[in-house]
């Protein structure tokens, strides 16, 4: 392991001299010759990039080690001191590294005499809970909106709904059918949360974890954000309805019929999720 040693704050220290700057060396681009008028021509200047901050380069050879099992779960991570030696930088650098790691859920810390940095086995139930809270944040900001999400929810599903269909064993059909027909929560008459499980129950029936992990965040997304109260009551009974004709064609193992079946409940639901008031803006 080496990442490249670091000046005292940790940081690569730029330079807004041409390469070869001062001194007499090269310079980059044309000659410096006079034209016959007396002015020089232009020369390129080409800066010294920036690297990355060296804790990110700890943190990333650290978790390269880890994904391709250099460094198998539960596993001690060496004491701060000796990671500072291995990578020629910093404390307070390999302490942030390892915060990245933490926030990544790549190591767990424990204190005491036992304590210290374990590699942690990844949990795909809580990096789908990060990206859900991080698409979360992003909706209320310029660079994503809602209509991002729902596009993206109109590719991914209806696919989902046509692998559902040609790889659903018959204990995951009985699950969608217990899904489709789940009784509504007295505390929310729209059944928006059944609703979204029908969704995530598609999902896992493909039994492609990629799938299930890209499409989650999305409907947790949708079940924080909406605002259901401004959905009339037979819309839902419409969504109910569709439900059962996807896990129908899903069980018969009818894929094209099950997957324009949901492109069609998804075109349904995304006129209703563009009326305004719709949405919450918090």
């Amino acid at each position: 392991m080496g990442a490249t040693p670091e000046p005292r704050d940790g940081t690569a220290v730029p330079t807004d001299e041409p390469v070869g700057g001062p001194g007499g060396g090269p310079t980059a681009g044309p000659a410096r010759s006079s034209t016959r008028d007396g002015h020089r021509p232009p020369t390129a200047r080409l800066h010294v990039q920036r690297v990355r901050p060296a804790y990110r380069q700890v943190a990333d050879e650290l978790r390269a080690q880890i994904m391709r099992g250099a460094l198998p779960a539960g596993t001690r991570l060496p004491a701060e001191s000796e990671l500072t030696g291995m990578f020629g930088v910093s404390r307070s650098t390999v302490r942030e590294a390892l915060r990245v790691l933490a926030s990544q859920h790549l190591i767990d810390t424990r204190r005491g005499v036992q304590g210290g940095s374990f590699v942690a086995a990844p949990d795909p139930a809580r990096l789908v809970e990060d990206v859900g809270g991080a698409l979360g944040v992003l909706v209320a900001t310029p660079q994503l909106g809602m209509a991002d999400l729902l596009e993206a929810r109109l590719l991914l599903e209806p696919a989902a709904a046509r692998l559902a269909a040609q790889r659903a064993a018959p204990e995951t059909i009985e699950a969608l059918r217990a899904a489709a027909a789940a009784p509504r929560d007295p505390r929310d008459p729209s059944g928006f949360v059944e609703h979204m499980d029908f969704h995530t129950t598609v999902l896992m029936a493909t039994g492609n974890l990629m799938i299930t992990m890209m499409g989650q965040p999305v409907g947790d997304v949708l079940r924080t954000r909406l605002n259901r109260h401004v959905v009339a009551a037979e819309h839902w009974a419409e969504v109910d309805a569709c439900h059962a004709t996807i896990t129908e064609h899903i069980a018969r193992g009818e894929a094209a019929q099950a997957e324009e079946a949901m492109r069609s409940h998804l075109l349904d639901l995304r006129d209703i999720y563009g009326r305004p008031g719709a949405w919450k803006s918090d």
